[in-house]
């Protein structure tokens, strides 16, 4: 099993997460691109710092949306989404041959990974960018989605990913972060979580109704209090369990 997390999306002055801690604890890591988050010199530490642990570099590509943190969804068009992702594809790429590293996968961010879940067209318009880059290049979404299924059709592998950290609705998606409830905080009740996706590809929804998951890796969060320590717990509860710890790419 795989785990990610989204990291490197400190910019400026201004921190967000604790990197450091963080990627003792994954296999792979997304990587912001300067559009959403990050800058030039936070996307080379945090390259740098991938390829000195061994751990995957993924381009996590979202809106161009500094101000909002790429949550807020953006109706662009096809032509200025395509250049948008071949525009942070272009730079993280750059950045991370400069240390040794390179970039083995794709993942969207917020409010582009929500809207690639069911808008075809945004679906189209990203694996097509990714397509003209890189048409091997793996991607790594939700199960189900527009987005795989747009880039299963285009010949990419495709991997999906499962969050034991976040609340399900009983339809399968995720209950919306703004919600009440819709992060988990007790790291007991994560890890729990994430061994049984692990495991039994199972997770249990808000309202008791079990849905299957067959997830190729666990997201874990990095961008709220005490992520670290959670995902320290993870980690050890799924070596505790058996589960072999890989990147999928």
């Amino acid at each position: 099993m795989d785990l990610n997390a989204d990291l490197g999306e400190s910019f400026g002055t201004w921190t967000m997460g604790d990197d450091a801690a963080m990627f003792p604890l994954v296999t792979s890591a997304s990587v912001a691109c300067g559009l959403h988050a990050g800058d030039p010199v936070t996307m080379l530490d945090t390259c740098r710092a991938a390829y000195e642990l061994d751990v995957r570099v993924g381009a996590h590509l979202g809106y161009p949306d500094l101000a909002g943190f790429g949550l807020r969804s953006l109706d662009m068009t096809f032509d200025d989404l395509f250049g948008a992702v071949l525009y942070q594809l272009g730079a993280l790429d750059g950045v991370a041959h400069a240390v040794g590293a390179s970039v083995d996968y794709v993942k969207m961010h917020g409010a582009l990974y929500d809207r690639t879940v069911r808008d075809a067209e945004h679906a189209a318009a990203v694996i097509s960018a990714i397509q003209a880059y890189d048409p091997g290049l793996p991607v790594l979404g939700f199960p189900g989605s527009a987005l795989l299924e747009t880039a299963r059709e285009a010949g990419h592998p495709v991997f999906g990913e499962a969050y034991p950290g976040r609340a399900y609705q009983p339809d399968g998606t995720l209950v919306s972060r703004p919600q009440e409830g819709a992060l988990l905080q007790d790291a007991g009740e994560i890890a729990g979580r994430a061994v049984r996706l692990a495991t039994k590809g199972e997770v249990e929804a808000v309202d008791g109704t079990v849905i299957r998951v067959r997830p190729d890796s666990l997201c874990l969060q990095a961008d709220t209090p005490g992520s670290a320590a959670v995902a320290a717990v993870v980690r050890k509860s799924l070596a505790d369990a058996g589960v072999e710890l890989e990147p999928f790419a």
